[in-house]
């Protein structure tokens, strides 16, 4: 009995190991992953986690804990290996045997990427904003898209993870002892002193200095880097919208980053290049929920009718606009076309999508052919007498011989 006990538990060994999710796709990553992605990735996901921004949510809590054990492994170049040959029971083993690696408490972690204690404190001194516009052609604004876009911005740097010291070792300051802050005398007459606080000069007010500084970041604790992120253009988006990427900004060790915000604008049109990219609807004209389209006729179109014309929309489907024969449009008149504007955002009730409105332009010839000019000019006389018109009268002009 006991021996069949202990090859069930053989048995199910491999089924407990596949069970814990891959380090990898936790934390977003390929396999060949290089530190940097590593230390980007935690950066994301802990916020995105963190047991104080997800209250009561058991999930975030055991995502927040796996997020930093994946880290603790994968930056660490030797369980690195283990890992990638043997899994999570080669690094169990190995940790087991008193292999160094991994281990950290996930609030000390989160502590060394951004301060705090390991917990977003409210008093806590958070960043600049930053606001970045990402233009995007009004197709997608229609459809629906999703976009990359890179900025560059201020990072904690990865060599020294913010210490600015190349050995990680930062000395307390020998003039302020550490308060980063530091009181000076100033004599305003003879046995008046007035005393100011003022930032420490040697460590700058960090109350801390270092011997050996990095070489990548000069012992600044920070450096430039290039950021991509994902941006999500939602059907019916309006132009001007604000996205928030929090905590997104400027990073330093001395405060929480700030939030990135993209204004989201509607590009210039222009002809593609593609043919199958090429549509009407590219050079269509937005106003809230409203399409607008300028469609021009000539004077036979316009007076006569028996016309039709096929509007490629921004999706691709076709809008026709015609008039049956003896039909007269008038120059300037428009033509809602309902249920194809734009869509409603997050829409609810009433109508999914506004209205296209259709303003048509006569255009007429520059000249006549004398057999045309005498031709149009019996026609109209013929429906001038019959109709009664009369220009001067019904214009109010006087005759000629008032004048």
């Amino acid at each position: 009995m006991l021996l069949f006990s202990a090859l069930a538990v053989l048995c199910l060994l491999p089924l407990l190991i596949l069970a814990a999710e891959d380090y990898y796709k936790l934390l977003g990553l390929d396999r060949d992953a290089d530190d940097r992605q590593i230390k980007k990735a935690y950066r994301t996901l802990s916020k995105k986690f963190h047991p104080d921004k997800n209250p009561n949510d058991e999930t975030a809590q055991k995502k927040f804990v796996d997020i930093a054990e994946a880290y603790d492994i994968l930056i660490d170049t030797d369980m690195r290996k283990v890992y990638n040959s043997h899994g999570h029971e080669g690094v169990k083993q190995r940790q087991a045997g008193g292999g160094q690696g991994g281990g950290h408490n996930p609030f000390d972690l989160f502590n060394s990427f951004f301060g705090g204690g390991g917990r977003f404190q409210h008093g806590q001194r958070k960043g600049q904003s930053m606001e970045v516009r990402v233009h995007v052609p009004l197709r997608n604004f229609y459809t629906g898209a999703d976009h990359e876009f890179r900025i560059e911005k201020q990072g904690i740097c990865d060599k020294c993870e913010g210490s600015g010291s190349e050995d990680g070792q930062r000395d307390t300051c020998h003039k302020c002892n550490g308060q980063g802050m530091v009181i000076q005398k100033q004599m305003l007459a003879p046995g008046i002193f007035q005393q100011m606080q003022m930032q420490c000069d040697v460590c700058g007010g960090k109350g801390s200095t270092v011997k050996h500084k990095c070489k990548v970041c000069g012992g600044t604790r920070v450096v430039r880097v290039e950021e991509k992120y994902e941006l999500a253009v939602e059907k019916g988006m309006p132009n001007g919208a604000r996205v928030t990427y929090e905590n997104e900004a400027d990073e330093s060790p001395d405060f929480v980053a700030g939030d990135l915000v993209v204004h989201l604008l509607q590009e210039e049109p222009s002809l593609a290049s593609a043919e199958k990219d090429r549509m009407d609807g590219t050079f269509f004209r937005r106003k809230d929920h409203s399409l607008f389209w300028r469609e021009v006729l000539s004077l036979r179109e316009a007076w006569m009718g028996d016309w039709t014309r096929n509007l490629t929309h921004l999706d691709g489907h076709v809008v026709r606009l015609s008039r049956k024969r003896g039909q007269v449009v008038q120059p300037g008149a428009v033509e809602v076309v309902e249920g194809e504007g734009m869509p409603i955002w997050r829409h609810e009730d009433g109508p999914e999508y506004g209205n296209l409105h259709v303003e048509y332009v006569v255009v007429l010839p520059d000249q006549m052919e004398s057999g045309q000019e005498k031709e149009f000019w019996t026609v109209w006389e013929k429906w001038r007498k019959k109709k009664g018109v009369d220009l001067r009268k019904d214009l109010g002009r006087p005759a000629h011989d008032e004048l």
